[in-house]
């Protein structure tokens, strides 16, 4: 498979193809169920994330206030 080729392929096409190509990339992997290890620091940051959402639950932003606070509304 010649690799640089075919990304030179990817970069040709329309952004909105390459977001359809990507989708369908991830929802074979998720298929697949092939999800790579997590590294130790990826564990650490995880478990440190988990911790913190257990002593502070209210602590937390939804995704509409998230998605707000990105789109700058």
């Amino acid at each position: 498979m010649d690799i640089t080729g075919t990304l030179n392929e990817i970069s040709s096409l329309s952004i909105e193809d390459r977001i359809i190509l990507v989708q369908a990339i991830w929802d074979g992997i998720a298929a697949d169920q092939a999800y790579p290890e997590l590294t130790p620091t990826q564990k650490r940051e995880l478990d440190d994330r988990i911790n913190d959402y257990e002593i502070n639950p209210e602590n937390v932003l939804t995704w509409q206030l998230i998605k707000k606070g990105a789109l700058g509304n």
